[in-house]
């Protein structure tokens, strides 16, 4: 994957200097509802506020280079992120807005609550931003075998993606009918459709300084299909729980953040009209 030419965001906000997140209090219910709707485990962060902590603060960041070299990553895949979805919303007459990306260590506080990196990668539609611990990505390759920084790169389109189901009233109307999960619930389909805007962003990065190989794709795939809910679930209790589902199965992501790919547009990624998901 060829970035360094791509240039740098102005929309990464650095918070990984000084102390730690303050914990407790209503904000961690919200944020706990919010991460249960987006499909995600709300038990770290409940976790997170029965737990006393110091208050962030904006001390001076520490990095090695390896992290100082991913968060240029970062920069430079969110900057593609901006140039692509620009172009495909102007094509439909809609100003993007673009969103920043917040870089924590350990917990963080947004307008949605307080969380900690256990929460994993996440966005919140309140205050519009993406948030991103770096440590995530070690267990991405880690943990869930998906290596390559294609892998990295999906998991920042993937968010970027609940940013646009969020300015086109997407994620409005799924909340407005109630939080389901299960087999081919308004989650799992609000899922999937932000990995279709992942792979549409990928479709689109012929436009920008940022330039694929077919290596690079194949990560991507193996990045959606390592976390599957069923794929999770086998890993975590053994057993797989259909109707526990809220992101969908592995072959279910790999298929729609392939679409994505294919085809490009923002039609075709319409999962709440798809019958077979």
């Amino acid at each position: 994957m060829l970035w360094r030419d791509q240039r740098a965001s102005a929309n990464i906000e650095d918070r990984r200097g000084g102390g730690m997140v303050a914990g407790g209090g209503i904000g961690m219910l919200v944020l706990a509802a919010i991460v249960y709707f987006m499909g995600g485990d709300p038990t770290p962060v409940l976790r997170e506020a029965a737990t006393p902590r110091q208050t962030q603060g904006s001390g001076p960041i520490e990095q090695s280079p390896e992290e100082a070299e991913q968060v240029e990553f970062v920069s430079r895949v969110l900057s593609s992120t901006e140039d692509v979805w620009t172009k495909v919303l102007q094509a439909e007459g809609i100003r993007y807005q673009e969103p920043k990306l917040v870089l924590f260590r350990d917990g963080v506080q947004s307008a949605c609550g307080t969380a900690s990196s256990e929460v994993g990668p996440f966005y919140c539609p309140a205050d519009r931003k993406a948030y991103l611990d770096l440590g995530f990505f070690d267990q991405l390759s880690g943990q869930l075998g998906a290596t390559g920084e294609f892998a990295r790169a999906y998991v920042i389109a993937h968010e970027i993606g609940h940013h646009v189901q969020n300015l086109l009233g997407t994620m409005d109307k799924v909340q407005s009918k109630g939080r389901t999960s299960g087999e081919g619930s308004s989650a799992v389909r609000l899922e999937l459709q932000a990995d279709y805007y992942a792979g549409l962003w990928a479709h689109h990065t012929q436009g920008t300084d940022i330039k694929l190989n077919q290596k690079d794709l194949e990560a991507g795939l193996n990045a959606a299909s390592a976390i599957g809910d069923d794929t999770l679930q086998k890993r975590g209790q053994g057993q797989v729980v259909p109707d526990a589902f809220t992101h969908g199965t592995s072959a279910q992501r790999v298929r729609w953040f392939r679409r994505g790919m294919e085809l490009g547009t923002l039609e075709g990624g319409d999962t709440f009209a798809a019958r077979d998901l």
